[in-house]
């Protein structure tokens, strides 16, 4: 069976969007996954399934969280070897911009588009850029994600709902289960 990486948005923020490791778990083996595992509670979940499908995992699992936690939990999914290409490419960014701030990966359910990818390669301020390839989005900021004009920008808005991580965190769940 193949080997799924799910990224969870919006949970484990404030009092009413709480969903807990092992209702994550028991969710995840509601919608048909197997193997699952997490890593820290902001949403990240390993599993097989049988399915072969991104976009169908993607579905069962958003179909599942929401019964599960009672709100919608918009979920993006990525096969291992498409999230260590990602995580890779990450690191190469990460590596030329010589941080002297935080670096994140926006990832996305579907690519943005041809004109949103244009318009935020576009942008750059103050030292931030923004290089989008397939269903990531790679945040090179020289400051923080709370003072990042870029990420307050419409150009960036237009790209999608995605969901953040660091670079540290990318690194970590791929070595772990890629």
């Amino acid at each position: 069976m193949p080997t799924y990486v799910a990224f969870l948005r919006a949970i484990n923020l404030g009092a009413k969007r709480k969903f807990p490791k092992d209702a994550i778990k028991a969710a995840t083996v509601a919608a048909g996954g197997s193997d699952v595992e997490t890593y820290i509670n902001t949403g990240n979940v390993r599993l097989t399934h049988p399915s072969r499908s991104v976009a169908r995992v993607q579905r069962a699992l958003e179909e599942a969280y929401a019964a599960e936690a009672g709100f919608e939990v918009p979920t993006v999914v990525f096969t291992t070897a498409d999230l260590a290409a990602l995580t890779e490419r990450a690191e190469e960014l990460h590596a030329e911009h010589d941080p002297a701030g935080q670096h994140y990966v926006t990832l996305y359910a579907t690519a943005p588009t041809a004109e949103a990818v244009r318009a935020a390669h576009a942008l750059e301020h103050d030292g931030e850029a923004v290089v989008v390839d397939g269903r990531a989005a790679y945040v090179l900021l020289d400051g923080n994600i709370h003072s990042s004009r870029l990420l307050s920008s419409k150009e960036f808005a237009a790209l999608g709902q995605g969901t953040a991580r660091t670079v540290k965190v990318l690194r970590t769940v791929t070595e772990k289960w890629c």
